[in-house]
């Protein structure tokens, strides 16, 4: 099993234990798409207590990315659903799952289609 496959299979096991209804296909785009960061351990995960990463969230991945022109206050409110969704207690926010919950929530799969 190639490294990708693996990351993709824990990215979907990690989906299924936190009932976050995410599409294996949309799991596996955003895998493809995010590249060779999924295997940096610093870059493959989230910090929701980090105020930067979010900023840098919000502009390179929800402004940039996705296109988005919608308030901060709209895109905050998303950014912190994400991260309740993914649990506070739970250190392993992989950026594909959070990644995948913010497109999700602004119907922007195709994106990553």
């Amino acid at each position: 099993m190639s490294k990708k496959v693996e990351k993709i299979a824990l990215y979907s096991e990690a989906a299924k234990e936190l009932n976050l209804n995410l599409s294996d296909a949309l799991i596996i785009n955003v895998t493809t798409h995010l590249g060779p960061s999924i295997y940096k351990k610093d870059a493959e995960i989230v910090s929701c207590s980090d105020s930067t990463e979010l900023e840098t969230v919000k502009k390179n991945f929800l402004q940039k990315k996705l296109g988005l022109d919608e308030d901060d206050a709209t895109l905050d409110a998303a950014i912190k659903k994400a991260c309740e969704a993914m649990g506070s207690s739970n250190s392993r926010k992989y950026r594909v799952l959070f990644y995948a919950l913010l497109a999700k929530e602004f119907g922007k799969e195709d994106v990553y289609a």
